[in-house]
């Protein structure tokens, strides 16, 4: 009993690999990114936040194997979406006033993220560093325009 268990089990590990959902991973190019108030703040930004909130998103082993290969990239679209540093000014919906907000919050990045990043980990020091500068980058209405003027 146990035994058939197992083999269907394999089964099904090895069918899901089939599904096409998950093996997407490009990384369009980068067409325009924000001012950045610093250089600090752009590496502390691509260090902890960039997989997801760019089209530089560096691809880990386990982003090829299914079901987490589903995960990995539903939760890429979805950064991409609602805030693309790679497509700063060209894309329709952008929420970079709201990135400082997400990070103070503790809601970015993910838990889970972290965990399987620590590189993303960022200290404390860290962290107020980045949020000061996301808000100098993104903050209010007149630093919010900012991001968009050409250098």
């Amino acid at each position: 009993m146990k035994r058939n268990i197992l083999i269907i089990l394999a089964f099904i590990i090895i069918g899901i690999q089939l599904v096409p959902y998950g093996r997407d991973h490009d990384n369009p190019p980068v067409v325009r990114e924000p001012n950045w108030d610093s250089p600090k703040t752009r590496a502390l930004f691509f260090r902890a936040c960039a997989d997801c909130h760019s089209n530089q998103t560096q691809w880990p082993w386990y982003s090829h194997i299914a079901p987490v290969s589903w995960l990995v990239q539903y939760d890429v679209n979805e950064g991409r979406e609602h805030f693309n540093v790679s497509m700063w000014g060209v894309q329709k919906r952008n929420e970079g006033d709201e990135a400082a907000e997400e990070l103070t919050e503790g809601e970015m990045p993910l838990w889970f993220y972290v965990i399987l990043h620590p590189k993303a980990r960022l200290s404390e020091g860290e962290k107020n560093e980045l949020i000061k500068g996301l808000k100098a980058t993104f903050g209010g209405e007149e630093t919010s325009s900012k991001a968009y003027e050409d250098d």
